[in-house]
């Protein structure tokens, strides 16, 4: 738990990751930082879904539409969370000489997404609507 605080901590003093072990080579934390982005982009992409299943989906069944855009936007929360702890690790890693750290997120992004999609090709192919 204390490991994981000063990694939250971390988050908002960035600079003090300096401190920690050796500079990597720029091209390796640049590529964490375009990775970071990426992240940053896929939550982005995540709540603008969530909110257009909301907003551009009025005929849809108010729970099968709200369940469908919370999905969404809980997974952009969590997307965007994951950005920069990831980062903060894979920094920190670099510094010291580790191996990267491993996640089991992206299988759980991917199934998250995966389940949104099969609920909304259910609901183009049988048109539920709110009555």
């Amino acid at each position: 738990m204390k490991e994981f605080v000063q990694g939250v901590k971390l988050w908002f003093t960035p600079l003090r990751i300096r401190e920690e072990g050796d500079t990597p080579d720029y091209r390796f934390s640049l590529a964490n930082e375009r990775t970071f982005l990426a992240w940053i982009r896929t939550a982005l992409a995540l709540i603008g879904g969530g909110f257009a299943v909301d907003q551009f989906l009025p005929g849809l069944a108010w729970g099968v539409r709200v369940g469908l855009a919370l999905a969404l936007l809980a997974a952009g929360v969590f997307c965007s969370l994951r950005a920069v702890n990831h980062w903060v690790q894979c920094e920190r890693a670099m510094r010291h000489g580790e191996d990267l750290p491993v996640s089991r997120f992206p299988t759980l992004l991917s199934i998250a997404v995966a389940v949104v999609a099969v609920a909304m090709v259910v609901v183009v192919l049988f048109g539920w609507e709110g009555r």
